[in-house]
């Protein structure tokens, strides 16, 4: 029997309740173009970089609220994601899960890297050009050293402040016999440390301390219960802030349209950018990862997919994946007939560190902005990208738009300023809910992929030496779902 749409005051303020901070959002966009364009064609004379401060002053507080937010974001999540891990469950299972949410977030991380570097979305702009100068003049084996040295920080209050970089040294022309600069490779090497976040040190340090909480049962329980509720009032900040930041979009997208100096350039530049990250994101999703299943399962995943479609709805009308969790066990247990043993392990810590879609979709923006800025990359700094992008995408929260805060920090990498989110920011709320939509796709997969390779060791779980049913708890599970309703 079809349902009947209604038309009512009260059917249209709940639709209205349900789709307001998408709504906010694009109102924040598009009043941010109205503004910017009044502005921009008001008067014949160009705007001065101080007045264009002035507009965008108000999105500035916005970019800095959510860079304060990066570290006790990032390192309570991870800790608390890996300290919750329940590996009495079966070790076996517990690596499976853990190995498939590496392997499908670096996987998702390459193919955006690929996909962006061959349709090159950022091109046709010029405004860069004077900015591709500015590279440190260093080799690439450097760089890739620099970023291991980086994972073992000597000073974790250093490390929220400052990254460690190698430097080389000129030889001065007074020095030399013949006034001529000998080969960089027989340049002096130096070091220094640059005022930016060291994201892999904290990472580094978060997913050892949660091992360490996890091995540590109820001894380290005390403080992952203190990591617990910092990462879940984290996330309530967090949320706030996406709330108030139509105000924040709007007069960010308002100075860059000011600044812009060809707007249908841009506007060119962004479709290929949404378009490259759509044809991504399905890619992976719906290639790659049925592919995987297929490859290990040696099932057809069609009717599996078809089964989560509730699942996959509901991801993308609340861009949530802590929030669709209660449909996605529901989805998994009734409809594919997975074990709850394996569900509420596998999709509660997916929820937090399982992101493909925002693991790819960091990795394109990231390169995207710099092509629009003229920036040439180096295989150094792309696997920094990569590296920082599968991070962000571990420790970024389940809630709408939390990818907000974690691109700051993939931005930093690359040195380019958090400003330029406002590049990407009018197609962001859209494409959140396509990433979304992935991410929970991915965790239903790995949930099927762990029960269909688990089954015997799920067989001898099943009855103990006293004949009882062993089921672990499901307390991860019910922390998340809690947590997703702030």
């Amino acid at each position: 029997m079809s349902r009947k749409f209604s038309c009512s005051p009260k059917a249209i303020k709940e639709l209205i309740h349900a789709n307001l901070l998408p709504i906010l959002t694009v109102s924040g966009v598009t009043g941010g173009a109205v503004l910017g364009l009044i502005l921009r064609y008001s008067r014949e004379e160009h705007w001065t970089k101080r007045e264009v401060m002035y507009v965008g002053y108000i999105g500035e507080l916005f970019l800095r609220a959510l860079k304060a937010l990066i570290i006790p974001l990032i390192v309570s999540s991870l800790v608390s994601a890996i300290g919750s891990l329940d590996l009495s469950l079966s070790k076996k299972i517990g690596l499976r899960a853990i190995a498939y949410y590496m392997t499908t977030t670096v996987l998702a991380v390459i193919l955006g890297i690929i996909l962006v570097v061959s349709i090159h979305p950022g091109k046709g702009s010029d405004e860069g050009i004077k900015k591709a100068g500015e590279a440190r003049d260093v080799y690439t084996p450097d760089l890739l050293m620099d970023l291991l040295r980086n994972l073992f920080p000597p000073n974790l209050i250093q490390a929220c402040f400052e990254t460690h970089k190698t430097i080389i040294i000129q030889p001065k022309l007074k020095d030399l016999e013949n006034d001529t600069l000998p080969p960089k490779a027989e340049w002096e090497l130096g070091t220094e440390h640059t005022r930016a976040l060291n994201i892999m040190g904290l990472v580094s340090f978060a997913t050892l301390l949660g091992l360490a909480l996890s091995t540590l049962g109820a001894k380290g329980k005390p403080l992952l219960d203190f990591f617990h509720s910092l990462s879940d009032a984290s996330m309530v900040i967090t949320s706030w802030l996406i709330w108030i930041s139509p105000v924040g979009i709007l007069f960010l997208v308002a100075s860059m349209i000011i600044e812009m100096e060809d707007f249908s350039v841009m506007l060119g530049q962004l479709g290929l950018y949404f378009g490259t990250v759509i044809l991504g994101i399905f890619i992976h999703g719906f290639l790659i990862l049925p592919a995987i299943y297929t490859i290990f399962t040696r099932k057809l995943p069609f009717r599996f997919l078809a089964n989560m479609s509730q699942a996959y709805i509901t991801a993308f009308a609340t861009a949530s994946s802590s929030g669709t969790m209660p449909v996605t066990f529901q989805c998994l247990e009734e409809k594919n007939k997975i074990d709850p043993r394996v569900t509420r392990f596998v999709i509660p810590i997916g929820a937090t560190i399982n992101m493909d879609g925002t693991a790819l979709y960091e990795a394109v923006a990231a390169i995207f902005i710099a092509q629009v800025r003229g920036i040439a990359l180096t295989i150094g700094q792309v696997v920094a990208i990569s590296i920082t992008a599968t991070a962000a995408a571990i420790g970024a929260a389940g809630i709408p738009q939390a990818g907000l805060v974690t691109m700051v920090m993939v931005l930093d990498v690359v040195g380019l300023p958090a400003e330029d989110m406002t590049l990407i920011i009018a197609v962001d709320w859209l494409l959140d809910r396509f990433r979304t939509m992935i991410n929970v796709l991915g965790d239903s997969i790995g949930a099927g992929l762990v029960y269909e390779l688990s089954k015997k060791e799920l067989e001898q779980m099943s009855i103990n030496a006293n004949g009882d049913v062993e089921r672990p708890s499901n307390e991860i599970a019910m922390d998340a779902v809690e947590s997703s309703k702030m």
